[in-house]
């Protein structure tokens, strides 16, 4: 991937591939709190393929890398197959592994772009899906780990 709408259009087909993950999921969910999650997840993907799908080229030399907290609790957990009975912390685990194989994908990508332009592209990027795993490990810690 060598250019801008390369990596653009890339980067949207990933985000269909997990909309319809999501959707194909939540159609097989058999508890409410389940099949809600899927949804939510599937409509953040949504509109992060429209995101992606808005931004112009030339809004790109203004991107400013972010920091952004990793607190690493999926890192150290297993991931269990997908399955129609899969609990919520399951489900957590699934998704925030994919968000971090996502960032995993698009840093090693970022290192081998010939451009500032296009780096700063993939940047932008690997925020996005540090944010979703971040927002996911909340959750995780907010209903599984349950801090007293």
């Amino acid at each position: 991937m060598k250019s801008y709408e390369d990596i653009i259009k890339f980067a949207i087909q990933r985000e269909e591939a997990a909309i319809m993950a999501y959707g194909d999921m939540s159609a097989t969910a058999k508890t409410p709190g389940l099949k809600e999650l899927l949804l939510e997840l599937q409509g953040e993907e949504k509109n992060h393929k429209k995101l992606l799908q808005d931004i112009t080229q030339e809004q790109i030399g203004s991107f400013k890398k972010e920091q952004v907290i990793d607190l690493k609790i999926s890192d150290y957990l297993t991931e269990e197959p997908v399955s129609e009975d899969m609990t919520f912390q399951d489900l957590l685990i699934f998704a925030a592994k994919k968000e971090q194989e996502a960032v995993e994908l698009y840093t090693r990508l970022e290192q081998n772009a010939e451009s500032s332009e296009l780096k700063k592209l993939f940047d932008f990027l690997i925020t996005q899906e540090k944010s979703h795993k971040l927002k996911l490990e909340k959750e995780y810690e907010k209903h599984v780990l349950e801090w007293d």
